[in-house]
This record gives C-alpha cells, sequence and structure tokens, in this order.
C-alpha cells in the first residue's frame, strides 16, 4: 500500500508540472530581475547566476508565519530536517543529502556556525520565524565562497528591513496548541539617505514529550526563546556607505536525553545565547569598489542532564571574529572581478560530558580569494571563483568553483557548477575530549546540472541533478583510542560518501485566485561512510486558494518514503485559513498535521500531534 501511494504522489507531482507547463504555453513573458545575495561574492540576478538558489521571500514568510524559521526551509527542494522533539529541540539540516555541518550558514553576513559545536553545524531548533525578510539556500559545493563547511551549500538569512521610504512596522500575536504563544514586533526608517530598524520576536511553548509519548512519555518538554536584531545603514555624500546590525538569542528549552527513552521523567535543559555584531564600510572611488567587514559572533550554551553522572550541567562556549576586505572593478564591458582576503580566530570551550574536566582550543584561518564574472555573450554567463585557505593547525587548501548560466530563451535557463570543496576539523574534534589535533581536512568534489522554464509572471518550472562525492570524512570511530575513552573518539574514517539526485520543483498561478506548486528531491544515499541518514523520496505539494476578495486558504502537505534504518513513510498536511480585515490587519487560523499522522524523524522521539494556531498581523 505504501509502495502505491508513493507512486501515486509522484504521479501527481509529474502531472502538476506537465499542467504547468501545458497551460502556460501561451502566456507572454515577464521575468523579474530578482537578486540573489549568496551566490556570488557581489549582488547577482538570479538570471546570471550559474549557481542554484533557493529564495524564500518576505511575502511568503509573512504568509506562512511559522513559529519557528526551519518551517520555511524544509520544504524546499533538496532540504531535509530533523528535530529530536517539540520547539526548541536540536534540529539538524540534511541539505542534498549532507549533514548540517557541510552548510555554511549566515544571518545578516555574520557566520553562525557554532564553534564550540561537535562538528561545528548550527541548529535551526531555536531561531524564530518572525522578524526575518529573506532566506537564500545557495546548494552545490561553495568553498570558494565561504570557506570551510560549505561542501553542500550556505544558508543567508536575512532580518526585517523597511522595504518602502517612510516608517514601516509590522505586528504579530500567536496563541495554540501546547500552550504555544508568540509575539513580533517589528519597526525601521527608510529614507534616501539609508535606513536604521529593529526588531523583537518571542517565542513560548509547554511543548510536549520529546521522548515519543507513544513509549509511555507524557512529560512535556518547554520552549520560551527571545530574539532582537537591530540594522543601521547610510549613505554619505562621497560614496560611503556605512551601517552595522546586531542580535541577540536567548532561549530555554528542556529535552529528553537516552535514558529518558525508556520511560523514566527527564529534567534536562538547554540554555542558549548567541550573539553577533557586524560593522562595514562600502566606499565606491569610481573605479574600484572598496568593502570592509568586521563582525563577531559567540555561542554560550549549558546542557543540564544526569544521563552520564549526578545531574550537573555542562558549558559549551565559542566565539568567531572576522575581519575581512574585498575591492571590486570593471574588466572592460563584458567583466567584472572582485580580490580579498579574510583572517578569522575561532576560540572553544567545552568539558568532557562524562567528567566534567575542562578543554579548550583555538585556530587562526588566513584566506585571499579572487573572483571573474563575465559576460561572454548576452546570453551566456561565467564565474570563475577561487580561494587559499591558511589554516594554523592542518595547513593550506586551494579550492576552486566554475559555475555558467546559458540562457537559451528569455524563459529558458540552463545553469550548472563544478567545485572542489574542504572542511577542516572542529575544534571539538581537534581539542574537544574524544578529539585528536592530528585530524586532517576532508575533500570533496561537488557538481550540478539544472534547466529552468519560466511562464511569464505566472509561474516556474525546474529540474536539478546534483553529485557530491567526499572523502578523509572525519566521524566517530569506535576503535580509534587516542583520546583515551575506551569507547572510541573522533577520527579519520576510511571510505567515500556519495550523494547523487534529481530535485524537481514549480509553481503556476492557474488562475487569478489558485496558484499550485511543489517540489520533489530524489537522493541515492547508497554510497555513505558514516553520514546522516536520508529519506531516498521528499515530495511536498502546496496549494493557495483565494475563497472571496478577504478570505484565502493554504494547503500544504508532504510525503516522505523509503527511509533508511527502518523508519516508515510518512505524510503530513498543514491548513491555513486567513482573513483580510482590513488592508493592515489580517487574521488567521493554522491546522499542523491535520490528519494526525504519528511519526518519528529520530527514533525514540516523537512529534507533534495535530495542533491548531491562531493568529494576528498587521503592517502599517
Amino acid at each position: 500500500m505504501t509502495g502505491l501511494r508513493t507512486a501515486f504522489l509522484l504521479t501527481t507531482a509529474i502531472g502538476s508540472t506537465s499542467l504547468i507547463a501545458s497551460a502556460a504555453s501561451a502566456q507572454e513573458i515577464f521575468t523579474l530581475d530578482e537578486i540573489t545575495v549568496s551566490a556570488n561574492r557581489e549582488e547577482t540576478a538570479l538570471s546570471r547566476s550559474g549557481a542554484t538558489v533557493e529564495v524564500v521571500t518576505e511575502e511568503e514568510i509573512e504568509r506562512g508565519a511559522a513559529t519557528l524559521a526551519k518551517s520555511y526551509i524544509e520544504r524546499l527542494p533538496g532540504v531535509s530536517m530533523r528535530s529530536y522533539g517539540p520547539p526548541g529541540a536540536s534540529v539538524e539540516l540534511r541539505l542534498r543529502g549532507a549533514p548540517s555541518h557541510y552548510t555554511a550558514v549566515k544571518i545578516d553576513g555574520i557566520e553562525v556556525n557554532d564553534p564550540s559545536g561537535t562538528q561545528g553545524g548550527y541548529d535551526f531548533g531555536s531561531l524564530a520565524g518572525s522578524g526575518l525578510s529573506r532566506i537564500e539556500v545557495l546548494k552545490g559545493g561553495n568553498s570558494a565562497l565561504y570557506g570551510s563547511n560549505a561542501i553542500a551549500g550556505a544558508i543567508n538569512v536575512t532580518s526585517w528591513r523597511p522595504t518602502e521610504l517612510g516608517t514601516q512596522q509590522q505586528l504579530g500575536l500567536e496563541f495554540g496548541s501546547y500552550a504555544t504563544r508568540k509575539f513580533n514586533y517589528s519597526v525601521g526608517t527608510k529614507s534616501e539617505a539609508g535606513l536604521v530598524s529593529l526588531s523583537y520576536a518571542h517565542v513560548s511553548s509547554n511543548g510536549f514529550s520529546s521522548a515519543d509519548e507513544n513509549d509511555g512519555n507524557f512529560e512535556a518538554d518547554g520552549f520560551r526563546s527571545n530574539r532582537l536584531s537591530f540594522a543601521l545603514e547610510h549613505d554619505f555624500n562621497n560614496g560611503l556607505r556605512m551601517g552595522a546590525n546586531a542580535f541577540v538569542d536567548d532561549s530555554w528549552s528542556a529535552y529528553d536525553d537516552g535514558s529518558d527513552l525508556t520511560g523514566t521523567l527527564g529534567n534536562d535543559f538547554w540554555n542558549r545565547r548567541t550573539q553577533g555584531l557586524r560593522v562595514f564600510g562600502e566606499y565606491a572611488t569610481g573605479l574600484i569598489d572598496h568593502k570592509l567587514e568586521l563582525s563577531f559572533y559567540e555561542a554560550d550554551r549549558e546542557g543540564c542532564d544526569d544521563y552520564y553522572r549526578a545531574y550537573t550541567c555542562t558549558p559549551y562556549n565559542g566565539t568567531r571574529k572576522k575581519l575581512s576586505y574585498s575591492a571590486a572593478f570593471d574588466i572592460g564591458a563584458q567583466g567584472r572581478a572582485v580580490l580579498g582576503a579574510e583572517t578569522e580566530r575561532n576560540d572553544a570551550r567545552f568539558a568532557d560530558i562524562n567528567t566534567g574536566a575542562p578543554f579548550s582550543g583555538d585556530v587562526r584561518k588566513n584566506a585571499v580569494f579572487g573572483e571573474l564574472n563575465w559576460a561572454l555573450t548576452d546570453r551566456v554567463d561565467l564565474t570563475a571563483s577561487l580561494r587559499y585557505d591558511d589554516h594554523s593547525d592542518f595547513g593550506s587548501f586551494t579550492s576552486g568553483r566554475l559555475a555558467a548560466v546559458y540562457r537559451l530563451r528569455d524563459d529558458l535557463v540552463l545553469r550548472g557548477s563544478l567545485s572542489n570543496n574542504f572542511r577542516a576539523p572542529s575544534l571539538y574534534e581537534l581539542y574537544g575530549p574524544y578529539g585528536n589535533p592530528a585530524m586532517q581536512r576532508e575533500e570533496s568534489l561537488s557538481a550540478d546540472l539544472g534547466i529552468e522554464k519560466t511562464y511569464g509572471d505566472k509561474g516556474r518550472v525546474r529540474l536539478t541533478a546534483f553529485w557530491l562525492d567526499a572523502e578523509n570524512l572525519i566521524g566517530w570511530d569506535f576503535g580509534a583510542t587516542y583520546c583515551g575513552s575506551g569507547f572510541g573518539c573522533y577520527n579519520q574514517v576510511p571510505g567515500t560518501s556519495r550523494r547523487r539526485g534529481v530535485e524537481l520543483s514549480g509553481s503556476y498561478a492557474l488562475s487569478e485566485r489558485l496558484t499550485v506548486g511543489g517540489s520533489y528531491t530524489y537522493t541515492d544515499n547508497a554510497a555513505s561512510t558514516n553520514w546522516a541518514d536520508v529519506e531516498r523520496h521528499n515530495l511536498s505539494l502546496f496549494a493557495d486558494y483565494a475563497l472571496t476578495d478577504t478570505l484565502s486558504l493554504g494547503y500544504a502537505m508532504q510525503h516522505v518514503a523509503d527511509r533508511s534504518s527502518g523508519f516508515d513513510d510518512y505524510t503530513v498536511a498543514d491548513l491555513t485559513l486567513a482573513y483580510e480585515v482590513n488592508e493592515q490587519t489580517e487574521a488567521y487560523l493554522r491546522v499542523e498535521n491535520l490528519f494526525d499522522e504519528e511519526y518519528q524523524l529520530y527514533r525514540g522521539y516523537g512529534t507533534s500531534d495535530r495542533a491548531l494556531y491562531v493568529g494576528l498581523r498587521a503592517s502599517f
């Protein structure tokens, strides 16, 4: 039955794509020149980017009104997210089947991969979904742009900014299941000379048991978070532009560890506080555009549990300080180059979760980089990126990326990229209680090729094939003895891990009132050494329908099939009903897990039952 349901859903997706293609054949072509900030060293029109980029717009964020930012990302093609329970629990991202520490993440230009994390991945479990204006997901190997941790891609999150001249405000309130409460407020002023904005988001919930309630666990694991972000930009008359942005994110979340999966009551929790600051200056001299950036990031967290020893708290603290400079200039009428350098220092302090013994480490990274963007013809653009990294522990590495886009017609684009990449060992893997200072870098090759068809301003369809091959991986080796634990250490793992697959996505406005779309990802995970599990089939479909001029209905469905480790397939559906009170205010009702599906993302850990949320949002 499961196989028949999967076949039906895939047939539906392919049929929907065919419907989009046939219905749009007579439409006038009109393509918006949308900009990407992550695909190259400078802002680039998506139509001129050879890299594959998925964009979640401010309109989609406002319409979704999600509790956490992960909800906007996890249904994009090529993306899979797994959480260890309710909101606030740890969430691991899989981009094109690669583990979370293979994706570089930036918030407002500040790199937020945790310097004290075991493998350096970013945890999306507590990032609020409010107070944001844009999310970009850059896919494919991009060490040539972002250095280490960008083997699978990069994610750029932008906090809310005013978009029109004058003062703008946003307000949101929500209440729902599990005693969930959400409040957000943003205010900003934009002028011809610059902008200033301030955003605040609060989320709290009593939650449900991280350890699955179907196994007899009924002790709820709650969550609360507060996030404040600030931005300031100003243009001076002499061609100088300066700015600063900062954020503080403070959260508390209860969780269940391994000892709680058998039905015992838990008393475990995380305290997390992250903060970032970025100051930048841009100066256009006429021939050269200079850019100087200084950023600081700190992740301070404390895990308290009784799993390994008597109830105690284990601290983790990591900091990153980075300084970068770049110069961009034209090369004739068809070319543009960017040259630059950056230096950063990472520090981390952590403790042995078994004994409480302290550990610490630091590393210095220096890099020089260059990028050439060349318009070979009026329809072909080529981007060549090169980066040389010098790591204070393992030495140097040179990474490169070639990306090209060919606009066969105004409505048909062919794009592809090829790159070599690396991941430096995390500070925990080097200097933590289970680490090895002699650890070496991981290396990989990555490629993708895609085609995109647009249908005027009605919709688009994109098909992309991807391939990633990595070796010299760092993972847990139960036979390693260097750290003296008696049960293994982090170590270089022999063998090769490979991910390859296909992404299909599209959307189309069938009428002024009805828009349909979806995405499907096939991931072949047969060749993998010590990598995270990932499903072979991931299908998402959605429909947005305006029932009247003031009442709209949104439906979204996700089906995941052929999961590893013996997990069952599952299908989850969400429903949203929104009513426009006036031009500035909208009330909504959101139902998550509409059909009350029971499933697990990690063995022993639960997921939400059917949940109901009501809210009010206003822009003025």
